[in-house]
Order: structure tokens, then sequence, then C-alpha cells
């Protein structure tokens, strides 16, 4: 006979005891045993892979909260400054694998979970990834925490607890389809919600002004935002901060008994529908005015709950002292704004600090400008946030009286002391007073207050000094910095890539690397070992092989892990030239149909994998991501070609598919024009995995390629400082296409892909100007070089030795890419924190 089963189906061999912070992998398995038993979220007699996946959380979970509360009691004790990360997006990734890991726990685990019939691998795929981002910038701030934790900065996170996240992707053939995230549909066993932690978030109403002149913000909605916090635990270390997240909910008062009763069941609910809305998606279409509302609430949302929770604090830590001054706010707060959907954070604390803490003006403005720092992370004018002033006044009165002064003041300070600057005025002001489109610039907002404004590469923050800011240069020359972003490489090659991770720590004979990324330079020294070339391309063939399972899994496209595989994933967006991409693919297709099948037998086998979601209104996006399909389609069914080329939509891009995707790549393409990538950081990941680079001198490309070394960068196209001249040529006639560029685009024209019209889609390569013509992002300019550069691609993966010396040194070049050194430069030069170390 077999083993009897407890209630929960586990077997009766492990007993169901609790061990919230053991080692052991028999009282591990034990602890689980008893999450399932006694945490039940499942029916009894089971205890398949998801019901096992949420016990092992909620067993990790325990040694992860007894961490936070030392970590929490420990700050409150030491007081020291505390840096506040305020950001609309976290793209964090699956939690369970990332805190095993920096637990160090995982070989325990994995053998606990083997006595209780389940295979660690088997359990973390039953995890969903939290949908609380979509790109880089969520991605950069989930890197930022796990750095913050594992040099032990006293910080938090903050965020909004998006229910239903961007969306969920599907691929068919009419394109990409989206549905709502499911990431909450049962439950998340990493947050702890915190029924103490509320606060009141007020929208619309009107000023009212006392009989002394006191302003104070009344009437309107009053939403409630309730704190939901996930741990985040530190590399080898018991430091454990917290990423805190706001829900919007509406008290029970809002719920109209009478109109229900009266059978207006809609509208009894309206102020609880409303609330719910504010963390219903992320990032909601804006082209209505209801739109752009959702929106603004959202930002607003965030940063009223967040600031009254760090004010609250302070002033609970200022309690024991009876003599205490506002003045010392910024020596204990610093606030991060990453990018500008926070903007709102400056009125904000103005307001709480004048109304509700009677401060003056220049009392509270000092105390703002000396607590807020502002990252800028973007050159895109469309990014670059402006509010209708109207839509402002509506939603939020009193901050706009506070803008209006801000400006007024700002408008003063410049006059008296740069006269000069008296004509540019009009462009460096808070506030567009265009008679047709008066809006708010929240960037010159941000720039204005904040103490600090920094770019997040060498080049970007360049242009923002040179350009984009340029005039505020002459106000505050030692305001602007350059933080170059970075990476964790915990999650992105110890935990993803095990093969590549345990070689390394065998080579270098140490795992220092995990905290210190500049010990990777000294594999260097092995790059043209032919032993241990022997075993890097054991480590990553591995790596393809089960890419090329996950993408049979997904796709049902088998590809070949003996052919390149050759990957460019990210968000969907013609400045990032995934036309440029599929359109060198396309012609790479036609030249291989015209060749004899011995011709075909010299060239470079090549699997093409795209990836990234298009938003859901940006139809050129959509059209991109459907061609890529079509293409994809023709090419794979084709006997003639396909066992030398395939290409590959994957779809549903996110951190779970990028650790599949990233480990098993061997050439990634970051070929966006010059100037208008920002930094990108999937670059970064992808060179520190072995990945060779094909790119443009743009964003990070530029310090990847010097720390890589020039020979290992497959380079091309024009530069950041060539593209403005090279637009003005197209637009007076002076472009000459490329005849093979021309070629390209006619057989897409020409139905070789499918009916699917896409004359519009390739319109936009037209023309010498006009809306949405005129090859704004030079797609045709650099489509040459684009193509020279893949043939010294085709070459080199031909030279085994070389291509293996090359993967190599892109991992030793890659230390200066972790995010523990972003981290710890801004804890040094603009938040001024230091570690605080749980003993």
């Amino acid at each position: 006979m077999g083993d009897s089963l407890k209630p929960n189906g586990v077997s009766s061999n492990v007993p169901a005891a609790a061990f919230p912070s053991s080692d052991s992998p028999s009282e591990i398995a034990s602890n689980v045993n008893y999450h399932a038993q006694y945490s039940p979220h499942f029916s009894p007699f089971k205890f398949d892979s998801e019901q096992a996946y949420f016990a092992t959380a909620e067993s990790i979970r325990d040694r992860l909260l007894q961490q936070w509360n030392a970590t929490y009691l420990h700050f409150h004790n030491a007081d020291p400054k505390q840096t506040y990360y305020l950001s609309m997006e976290y793209l964090q990734g699956r939690a369970l694998s990332n805190a095993i890991g920096n637990l160090d726990v995982k070989n325990a685990y994995a053998e606990a979970l083997d006595k209780l019939g389940h295979q660690l691998e088997e359990i973390t795929e039953q995890e969903k990834d939290a949908a609380l981002g979509n790109g880089g910038l969520g991605r950069l701030a989930s890197c930022f925490l796990d750095s913050m934790a594992t040099l032990n900065l006293p910080a938090w996170g903050y965020g909004l607890r998006y229910k239903y996240g961007l969306f969920k992707q599907r691929i068919t053939k009419e394109g990409q389809q989206e549905t709502a995230e499911d990431w909450l549909e049962k439950f998340s066993p990493w947050e702890v919600v915190r029924h103490d932690v509320v606060f009141p978030v007020r929208f619309f109403g009107e000023v009212q002004i006392d009989g002394d002149g006191t302003r104070k913000w009344v009437g309107g909605e009053v939403v409630q935002a309730l704190a939901y916090d996930v741990p985040i635990p530190g590399y080898k270390t018991k430091n454990t901060i917290s990423l805190r997240l706001w829900e919007a909910r509406a008290s029970p008062a809002d719920f109209n008994l009478f109109e229900f009763n009266e059978g207006n069941y809609v509208s009894a609910a309206q102020r609880h529908s409303q609330a719910e809305q504010i963390c219903a998606v992320l990032y909601p279409g804006d082209a209505t005015e209801s739109g752009k509302l959702l929106r603004l609430k959202q930002q607003f949302f965030l940063c009223s709950a967040s600031l009254q929770d760090m004010i609250q604090r302070f002033k609970e830590r200022r309690k024991p002292s009876k003599t205490w001054l506002w003045s010392e706010f910024p020596s204990k707060v610093a606030v991060q704004l990453n990018d500008t959907h926070p903007t709102l954070a400056i009125p904000e604390l103005m307001r709480l600090l004048m109304d509700d803490e009677g401060l003056g003006w220049e009392e509270a403005w000092d105390v703002t400008s000396g607590t807020i720092s502002y990252t800028n992370h973007t050159v895109l004018p469309e990014a670059l946030e402006k509010w209708s002033q109207a839509v402002m006044w509506k939603l939020l009165p009193r901050h706009m009286e506070i803008i209006e002064e801000i400006d007024k003041r700002f408008l003063g300070t410049v006059r008296e002391k740069f006269p000069k600057l008296e004509k540019i005025l009009p462009s460096l002001r808070v506030l567009d007073t265009n008679a047709e489109k008066p809006v708010v610039r929240m960037a010159n907002l941000c720039v204005v207050t904040a103490h600090t404004v920094n770019g997040v590469a060498e080049l970007h923050s360049d242009i923002l000094k040179k350009e984009l800011f340029a005039d505020y240069l002459t106000i505050w020359p030692n305001k602007f910095q350059n933080k170059t972003n970075g990476i964790t490489p915990r999650r992105w090659l110890r935990f993803c890539n095990p093969e590549l991770s345990s070689l390394i720590t065998k080579q270098l004979k140490s795992d220092k690397w995990v905290t210190d990324l500049d010990e990777l330079s000294g594999l260097r020294k092995f790059a043209d070992d032919a032993s241990f070339q022997g075993e890097w391309a054991a480590a990553k063939m591995a790596c393809k092989k089960r890419l090329a399972e996950y993408v049979k899994k997904v796709t049902g496209v088998t590809i070949d892990p003996n052919s390149l595989f050759d990957i460019q994933v990210k968000r969907i967006h013609e400045y990032k030239r995934q036309l440029l991409n599929i359109l060198g693919a396309v012609y790479r297709y036609k030249k291989l149909k015209e060749m004899s099948e011995e011709q075909r037998t010299t060239s470079t086998p090549r699997t093409i994998m795209i990836g990234g979601k298009a938003f859901a209104t940006y139809t050129n996006a959509k059209r991109i991501v459907k061609l890529v399909y079509d293409v994809g389609e023709v090419v794979n069914s084709d006997p003639q070609v396909n066992q030398y080329l395939k290409v590959v939509f994957v779809p549903n891009y996110n951190v779970s598919v990028a650790e599949m995707l990233i480990p098993g790549s061997e050439l990634s393409q970051h070929i966006s024009t010059a100037g208008m990538e920002a930094s990108g950081t999937s670059n970064m990941k992808f060179a520190l995995n072995g990945c060779l680079i094909i790119g443009t001198l743009d964003g990070a490309n530029v310090e990847i390629r010097e720390e890589v070394g020039e020979d290992n960068f497959f380079l091309f196209g024009a530069t950041a400082d060539q593209v403005p001249n090279l637009r003005k040529d197209r637009e007076n006639g002076k472009f000459k296409p490329d005849p093979r560029f021309e070629e390209a685009k006619q057989y897409i024209r020409s139905g070789a892909f499918g009916k699917y019209d896409y004359s519009q889609l390739l319109d936009s390569l037209e023309g010498n100007s006009g809306y949405g013509r005129g090859d704004y992002f030079l797609v045709g300019q650099d489509f040459p070089s684009y193509l020279d550069a893949q043939e010294r691609v085709d070459k080199a993966y031909m030279d085994r030795k070389k291509w293996l010396r090359m993967s190599i040194l892109s991992t030793a070049g890659s230390g200066k890419f972790s995010s523990d050194r972003t981290i710890a430069q801004y804890a040094k030069e603009i938040w001024n924190i230091e570690g605080c170390r749980v003993p």
C-alpha cells in the first residue's frame, strides 16, 4: 500500500508543523504542509502544483516577514534618512524564485518539495507575473528595489496595485489581441494588506478661503488609499524592504442603500465603481476627457497617499523629541520621482505643508525643493507630459493655485537674476499659456522644483544638458547629473542562467561577482582558452535548447538550436524600429528565395525572434506586430528556406519570458534611432549573458560598446548629432533610398505575406514630410548600414572561436551595468543616505 494522505492530499510521512525560519529540508517540507493544511485556499484532498505553489510561497513569506519586521524595527530605532521611490510602474517578475535565491535556500526548498512529491522548477512555473508595469521604466524600478535591499539602504518603493495591468497579449492571424491580466484572479501570496494604513485622497471640490486668509481644499470626492506591502529581500542579507502598493476604495457610507432598494443598482454603487477604476488598469486610454481625468487621478492618488504616509512616519519618529522643526524633513526624507508621472508630489507636498501643517510659502518651498529629486527618462516630445490646465483646475483646484504661484515666483526670480533669459522665458516656465491649448508642463515643474535632475545614460544626460533643458543650465549649473542605469545581476544572470553563472563562479573561483559585478572582468584572460570556450558554448547551448522548447510550446514553431538566435524584445514603438528589423528579415528571405540550394547551404542559419506589447491605441505599432506574424507564417512554412531562416513573434512578453529568452540569445537588436532611447536596460541584460549586440550609438549602447570593446559590438547607423540634419535633408528632398530598401518594401506590397494592406504602415516611410510620412525615425536612412552590419554578424558567427571569444568578452565587460553601482551613486550623490544593515 502507498502512503496514506492527509486532508490536504499530502503524504502522511510529512507532518504539518510550523517551522517559519528553518533551513532543514524536512522542517521546510513540514512548514509547507502546515500552510497547505492551516492556511487553506483550496478544497481538501488536493495538493497539485498550484496548491503546492501557494503553500510554498507562504512558507517563504514566513521568513520574509521575520526579516521584514526586524528591518523596520531597526530603521525605526536608528532613524536614518530614508529614500522613497515613487513610480507608476514596477515590473517585478516572479517573486518565489527570486526570494528563494536571495535568501540562499534554493537547495533546501528543492529537497523539501521533493519530499512532498513536487519539483521546484514545476512549482515556480505556477506563479503569474505581477501586472504592475509594462516596459523598461517598471523593470528598472524593480531592479533598483533589489539593489536597495542588497546594499542595506533604508528605502521604500511606492506604486499602485493595478488589478488588470496593461493587458495580456495574444497573437492571432488578426494581429495583437488584448485581454485583461489575471494575476489577481485568485490572490497574491506576497502581499500583506495593512488595514491600519489608510489615507483619504480628494478629487474635484473647491478652495475655501477662511477669514485669516488661509486656504483649504474642500468638497468633491474622497476615496480611501489602502496599503498593500510586498517584501523585497536583499541578497544574502537580513535586510528586507518594502514595495508599498496603494489600492483605491470607497467607504461603506458611499454605498447608497436607498438607491439600491429602489432598484437603481448601478447608481447606488457609483462611488465604489469610480474608486475601483483608479487602480483597475495601467495607463488607461486618454483620448477622451474621462480618460485624461482617470490618468491624472491615478498619478495624484499615488502621490497623495505616499506623501501622507511619509509625513505620518516622520512625525511619529519626532514624537519623543518635544522640539523639532519642519526644516529637518529633507534631512530625513528623500523623494525620487521616476519620470514625470509622480510630478504632482510637488504641489501636493506644498499643500500638505501649508494647508495641513501651517507652514508659510518659503518654508514649505525649502522643504519641498530640498526633498524631491527627478529622473528624466525620455526626450520624446509626446512622452514629456503636458496636462490641460482646464482638466487640472477641474480635478485639483488647490494644486493649480500652487502651480501658478510656483510659475509666478520662478518668472520673477529669472527676470531679477537672469534678465538675458527674458526672451526664452515662455519655453522655460511651468505654464504654457498658449490661448488655444494652455497646459502644465510637468517636466518643467520638476526641473524648477527638484534639487537634482538626472538622466539615465551618458548620451542621454548630455542631450538633457545641451538640448532639452539647456537653458536651465544657466540658472542651475550644478542641478544636472548622470546616473547610467543598471540591472540586478541576481535575477538577470545568477538565477535566470544557472549554467552560465555556475561556470563563471567555477572559473573565477568565487561567487563574489553576484554582488560586485566588476569581478567579471577576470573572465577576459580566459577569452581565448579553448577549454573554457567549450564549456561556455555548452552552457549557451543548454539555454538555447530550453528556449527552443519554450518557443515550440507557446507558438507551435520548431526552431533549430544550432541556428543563430537573434532576438529583439521590447515595447513596440516606431522609434525602437522593430520595422527596421522585420524589413531586414524580409530582404533576407527574398535573397534566400533567389539563391540556389547550394548557395543557401553557405548562408548562416538564423532564427529571428521579436516580442513586445504595442499599446492598444497605437495603430502603427500594432501593424508592425501583424507584419512580423505574417512574415513568420510564410517564411516558417516555406520548405526551400525554413531550415535557413525562421521568424517568430513571441507573445505576451514579460519578465518571466525575458528570463527564458535572454540566456538563450546570441545576437540582440538595440536599433533605435540615435538620440531617442534614453538608456535601455535590456541591452545590459543581453550583454551580461554573453549575447552580442547589433545597435546604433543610442542610449546605453554607447557605454556598453566602450566597456565590451568596439570589436565586440556590431555598430551601424546615423549618430545622434547627425539625425537633425538628415531629417532636414529628407524634408528638402535630398534623401536617395538604397535599392535594397525599395526592394524589401515592394516585396511586402506585392502581397507575398498575405492580403493585409500594409500601405499605411509603409507609407510612413515614404514622402519627405507630412503627418505620418517622411520616415521620421530614419529607417530608410539606416537600412543599408544595418544590412552591412548583419553581413558582419553572419561572417563572425561562422567563425566559432571568434564568436565565443566575443561572447565571453561581452559578459566580462558588463560589470559597470549593475544596478548596485547605480543605486550606490544615487545614495551618495543625490539622496545622501547610507546603509543601515540589520545586525
